[in-house]
């Protein structure tokens, strides 16, 4: 256990320069005393650590000093090297180097074997039915992302309106084959789509990143908030026999329990979220309920037919 913690100690002075005593016992969990008597020993062992006492003191290495040692286990490697998500190292144009990567990291281990979970496990973040390129813009707001500069957005926000929005970007998440920005405007976390982004222009003016900002923590909240706003129904619906196979296999990421007597359930955001993903399937669907739901379905069947029924219309 102590060499692990002394690696660690390390590989921390090495990644953030000079912490604290206190620091590096609140990371290590430890005490101070514990840290004092580890950095002693690093010491001896020819490690070249610079401590310097006091209130504004703590612990370095020497400047040009690094090592390559990383102390990875092998289930390390091996979940470094399986849970790696090529798919979108592609749309960020850093595939290539997330290969030479995994060639090198698993080079090091006898026999190749921290392979062997990457040979058993992939994981495809792409929805069944998006394309597998990346959003037209994603390149520009990545070097936004990247260069810490402002965003100039034209951003679609429904199916007519367009607004101009200049923002600080925060970070990109992909979900489900989706791409999506968290930026700063108006003092607020906002989340863009960017499937939605029609124009996109890095600007001069630098990113206003709030000090200790942490992506993760900021999608939680967006998704937490996101999910309060919204009311899922729930939707019954009766299969045609022999002829729903296509269907369920659609909507399968929406199916709520097993299907029983012919009749699924299924679960959407809202009431025109559901119609809109039935509506191609009335032909081999019945919609049992909600009620609201078969009215908007009706209503789209009065559009279609004022739109198609007259051949040329």
């Amino acid at each position: 256990m102590r060499a692990d913690r002394l690696l660690s100690t390390l590989l921390l002075l090495q990644a953030h320069g000079r912490l604290s005593a206190a620091a590096l016992a609140q990371r290590l969990e430890v005490s101070r005393r514990t840290v004092y008597r580890d950095l002693e020993a690093l010491g001896m062992a020819g490690v070249p650590i610079v401590v310097e006492r006091g209130a504004r003191g703590g612990a370095s290495l020497m400047e040009g000093y690094r090592t390559d040692l990383t102390g990875l286990t092998e289930p390390e490697v091996e979940a470094l090297l399986g849970l790696a998500s090529t798919s979108a190292a592609g749309h960020l144009g850093i595939r290539p180097h997330l290969e030479s990567a995994t060639r090198k990291l698993s080079a090091t281990r006898p026999g190749h074997a921290g392979l062997r979970l990457q040979q058993r496990v992939l994981i495809d973040a792409e929805h069944w039915w998006a394309g597998t390129t990346a959003p037209a813009h994603l390149g520009h707001i990545q070097d936004a992302v990247l260069s810490d500069r402002r965003l100039r957005l034209r951003y679609r926000r429904g199916e007519e309106a367009v607004v101009v929005r200049e923002v600080d970007p925060y970070g990109l998440v992909l979900k489900s084959g989706v791409w999506y920005l968290l930026a700063g405007r108006d003092g607020q976390t906002r989340t863009y789509r960017i499937s939605r982004v029609e124009e996109a222009e890095v600007l001069d003016a630098p990113c206003r990143r709030p000090a200790g900002f942490d992506l993760e923590r900021a999608w939680s909240e967006s998704v937490h908030a996101f999910r309060e706003r919204a009311v899922p129904v729930e939707v019954t619906v009766r299969l045609i026999p022999g002829e729903s196979a296509v269907f369920l296999r659609v909507a399968s990421e929406y199916l709520r329990g097993a299907v029983a007597g012919g009749v699924a359930t299924l679960v959407f955001a809202s009431e025109d979220a559901a119609a809109a993903c039935l509506a191609g399937y009335v032909a081999v669907i019945e919609v049992l309920s909600p009620a609201g739901v078969r009215r908007r379905l009706a209503a789209i069947g009065e559009r279609l037919t004022s739109s198609y029924a007259r051949p040329g219309s």
